[in-house]
């Protein structure tokens, strides 16, 4: 490869070795950092970027229409078979209700992990914007869609059974849906997991309301066990459920103290999954600075200085994009050594 006056030859049989002009054998990391100047590598995000957002994952997005339709078709079809439901039939409809929301918006969550690997290479390629503004407004979009479905689920509940047009009732679907799908979704943009393993733990929450929360078998379980329900949305949200919330044990005295407790049960593995992307943010910030301490090394050589003057010439002041994280003696001595002659 030709660059200006300097020639770089990479072996194809040993890539840690670079040759650069006449220097043989140049160690690959030490190449990097000398050419890595960082001058106009930033990137601003601006109006253009959430325009093209729009464009290829709403306007243009036809499978989006087609699981909005699907959504739409599915209730349609639940509201024709529950018609007239008799009162004291509450929980088998929300049951039913809760089923139709929660898989009828699956298809979409499915598709996130593949999403997410392809936007991380499209973002890079297109430069059109950062991944992690693609993934914020991925994950905007996706809360929106179940948000409209949860409205759409209370709709309909009320349009086949009374008595359930309580705020109440809206705010408890919308947290019991909140505790089953958002943990799928988190999964799958906000992690690097393949799609089985965001498939079986986005689906885990699902799982673990049948087996512990007991509103599906009201006060049974081994009682060590049945402990886990008060993890649950679930519960709570059948302790001021008609027709069953004299069988649930164990609830809240209040509404206001049940409503509390919904919601912060509902928050419970946001909270455990964010923590462990937060842990992992940390060890990645100290292998960053481990690897900075690497990098000091790399510069802080005689041949390193050498080879950016060399490279840019003998007026060449700026040594690396790296410098802003060496303090003063550091960079007295990178300065020590390109000053002196090639």
């Amino acid at each position: 490869v030709q660059m200006a006056d300097n020639t770089f030859t990479v072996s194809a049989i040993d890539r840690t070795k670079v040759r650069v002009n006449d220097h043989e054998s140049v160690d690959r990391t030490v190449v990097l950092e000398a050419i890595s100047l960082g001058e106009q590598n930033g990137y601003q995000t601006s109006s253009s970027d959430l325009k093209f957002f729009w464009d290829i994952e709403v306007r243009g997005n036809k499978s989006l229409i087609v699981v909005m339709s699907s959504i739409l078709i599915f209730f349609l079809i639940f509201t024709a078979t529950f018609w007239n439901s008799a009162p004291g039939s509450e929980t088998l409809v929300v049951i039913a209700g809760g089923l139709v929301a929660y898989f009828s918006t699956q298809p979409y969550l499915l598709s996130l992990a593949d999403w997410r690997n392809i936007n991380k290479e499209e973002a890079e390629a297109l430069l059109h914007s950062s991944v992690n503004q693609n993934k914020v407004m991925k994950c905007m979009l996706t809360i929106i869609i179940t948000s409209v479905t949860c409205l759409v689920l209370w709709g309909c509940i009320n349009l086949v059974i009374d008595g359930m047009s309580d705020p109440y009732i809206f705010f408890a679907l919308t947290f019991d849906t909140v505790s089953l799908t958002y943990p799928f979704i988190f999964v799958a943009l906000y992690s690097t997991l393949p799609f089985e393993l965001v498939q079986i733990i986005g689906t885990t929450p699902f799982l673990f309301m049948i087996f512990f929360s007991t509103t599906f078998s009201p006060g049974a379980g081994i009682t060590g066990i049945k402990i886990v329900r008060y993890l649950f949305p679930r519960f709570y949200f059948w302790c001021e459920l008609p027709g069953v919330q004299d069988n649930m044990e164990g609830c809240p005295e209040g509404r206001i103290e049940n409503m509390i407790y919904l919601f912060l049960s509902a928050q419970l593995f946001h909270t455990c999954f964010f923590a462990l992307v937060f842990a992992k943010h940390c060890r990645k910030r100290a292998d960053e600075f481990k690897s900075i301490e690497k990098r000091k090394l790399v510069m802080s050589s005689e041949f390193f200085g050498t080879l950016q003057k060399e490279l840019f010439g003998a007026g060449f002041k700026r040594y690396s994009q790296l410098t802003i994280h060496l303090n003063s003696d550091d960079l007295k001595d990178i300065a020590s050594y390109a000053d002196k002659p090639v």
